[in-house]
């Protein structure tokens, strides 16, 4: 066991790493086209691409430091770990910087670390090592609720700077709890959230109530004789027809102008082509500016000239668009396919539940990032700002995504003889 211990190398997943270090390439060349009009020495630290190859390069050091600890050491200390990450929530209500609305970093120097990114893998720890000791089944309240509150701990504390978008993240953990037994209805629950909370902007809210309470009601007639499943049914329209009132207050009261506006553009209540919208416009002219094969690195007018705001972070897939065409759309999007897919294989192959878990909830954290960073650059899901994982501008998010894998990676190394 020592001697394997010690070849630490041995047994890691090299072909992920080539994947984290090819889409950490792709953020750089990319950051560096969308630095408009002209752009100076390649090493020149000042730069946005500057910064961020000095992210990558720390992001690597620390990725490889981390297969040198002993797997077991993440188990161990992952209450502590969650711990720190709730403490450090709790601090930038108090002494963050309120950037674009949002009280989301603390200033470090010239530094700004956001604690959110950081608390996704926190979470995925501490809710790998419940269900690893546990073992819970997920069919009784109990282990529900449990599990729920680690996950609600650190998405509460999220809300309240606001930083919707990743709070919403931390959705995804549902899909690992799935896999280790919760019932599926919970999925279905969700999704019908998802379809409720558009319903309700679209079609008036006692219309939705109608048409709630007659398919309940024919439901109910059905399974008359079953009081378990009337009783079951009685619930869930009651937190359905709550659901649709709490919409309405949260619209009204927890988020901000420029979050409805992004909601109203993209169910097409109004238009907006100067103002919430300008981003999502233009982001899409670059995207398809580029055609099949893109205009050339630094070719992009859309980027050279600066069009699309927050170009370096939250639109940076429109950079690649724009001057690599739908073909480097396709790399980079076959490119975390095959992550995902492979993140998904590893976890299978664990020996404990602990790495299990974690395996799968870092394959749904890049996941929701993924779908929802593309999403907003297209115009198919509204603008929540979150980054690109490993190819968005930022210490934060690349240094958080580096941790959540690299962990994973020692996890898998170590298979055969974690307990």
């Amino acid at each position: 066991m020592q001697q394997q211990g010690n070849r630490f190398f041995f047994n890691v997943d090299w072909i992920t790493v080539l994947i984290y270090i090819a889409l950490c390439a792709i953020g750089f060349i990319n950051i560096y086209a969308s630095v408009p009009p002209e752009h100076s020495a390649v090493f020149s630290f000042n730069t946005l691409y500057g910064k961020q190859l000095i992210y990558v390069f720390t992001g690597l050091i620390l990725g490889l430091s981390i297969l040198l600890f002993d797997g077991r050491l993440f188990n161990v200390f992952s209450p502590f770990i969650y711990g720190g990450t709730l403490l450090l929530l709790l601090a930038v209500l108090v002494i963050g910087n309120k950037v674009a609305g949002n009280q989301a970093w603390i200033a470090i120097g010239s530094f700004k670390l956001q604690p959110a990114e950081f608390a996704k893998f926190g979470t995925a720890l501490l809710l790998a090592r419940y269900v690893g000791a546990f073992n819970p089944k997920f069919r009784d309240f109990k282990s529900i609720m449990i599990a729920g509150l680690i996950v609600a701990a650190p998405l509460l504390l999220i809300m309240l700077q606001p930083d919707t978008g990743s709070a919403l993240v931390f959705l995804a953990f549902m899909f690992p709890l799935y896999r280790e037994g919760l019932s599926g209805y919970f999925l279905l629950i969700f999704l019908g959230m998802i379809v409720l909370f558009v319903a309700d902007f679209l079609v008036p809210t006692y219309i939705l109530i109608i048409i709630i309470l007659a398919i309940a009601s024919l439901f109910i007639y059905n399974n008359r004789r079953k009081q378990k499943i009337i009783f079951s049914t009685v619930l869930v329209t009651l937190f359905a027809i709550g659901y649709l009132f709490l919409i309405k207050v949260a619209y009204e009261k927890v988020l901000a102008p420029h979050q409805r506006s992004r909601i109203e553009l993209m169910l097409g209540l109004k238009t907006d082509n100067k103002g919430a919208g300008y981003n999502v416009i233009q982001s899409q002219i670059a995207i398809g500016s580029g055609q099949a094969t893109g205009r050339g690195f630094l070719q992009g007018t859309q980027t050279k000239y600066g069009y699309v705001p927050e170009q370096s972070t939250d639109f940076i897939f429109s950079t690649i668009g724009e001057e690599w065409g739908f073909a480097g759309c396709s790399v980079v999007i076959g490119l975390y396919i095959f992550l995902l897919l492979r993140l998904i294989n590893l976890a299978e192959r664990q020996r404990s539940t602990f790495s299990r878990v974690y395996g799968y909830s870092v394959a749904c954290i890049l996941f929701f990032h993924v779908f929802i960073n593309i999403g907003m650059t297209i115009g198919i899901i509204p603008v929540i700002g979150i980054p690109l994982p490993l190819i968005s501008y930022g210490g934060s998010s690349l240094w958080s995504f580096t941790i959540l894998l690299f962990i994973f990676l020692k996890l898998d190394s170590n298979r055969m003889g974690f307990i």
